[in-house]
């Protein structure tokens, strides 16, 4: 598994301890894919663990799919919060923050024009896309008869939620 990303300690992600305090919760359709993504790109995000608590505070999903990954050595980075209360507030926002973003599947489809006809489109990690051939795609003047569907995205792996 290729490292891409800064990291103090490679762990082996079932030693890594959970925070009993995240809300944010995966399902195994999410986990897998993350899995799989994990395989195609390399791990590109560390899990962040608190050195006040020794929890995770961001990567609940990255250790649940790492471990469905087969994955034996994780990369962690370790972080310091000056209280409980800022520990708490980052889990819940570091999960919160990324539902205010859209995901824009119409450009999108107009951007896998550029990529090379073995792209697997799975590897983008967006749950139940599909490609749009319709005119409209090509020329972007057309009027849309459809507001663009947006998509919310966890802030952890990227996956469509």
């Amino acid at each position: 598994m290729k490292i891409h990303c800064l990291f103090d300690n490679l762990i082996d992600p079932k030693s890594i301890k959970d925070h009993p305090k995240n809300r944010n919760k995966h399902g195994n359709d999410q986990i897998e894919r993350l899995a799989e993504l994990y395989k195609y790109h390399g791990v590109r995000h560390p899990i962040i663990i608190s050195k006040k608590t020794g929890f995770i505070v961001a990567g609940h999903g990255r250790k649940l799919a790492a471990i469905r990954a087969g994955i034996k050595e994780f990369p962690v980075v370790y972080q310091d919060f000056d209280s409980d209360d800022s520990e708490y507030a980052f889990i819940q926002s570091d999960n919160a923050i990324a539902l205010w973003a859209d995901l824009d599947l119409k450009s999108i489809n107009i951007d896998l024009e550029n990529l090379g006809p073995d792209f697997n489109i799975d590897m983008l990690g967006i749950n139940d896309f599909t490609l749009d051939f319709t005119e409209k795609r090509f020329n972007p003047d057309l009027e849309d008869e459809e507001k663009d569907k947006k998509v919310k995205l966890c802030p952890h792996c990227g996956e469509a939620i």
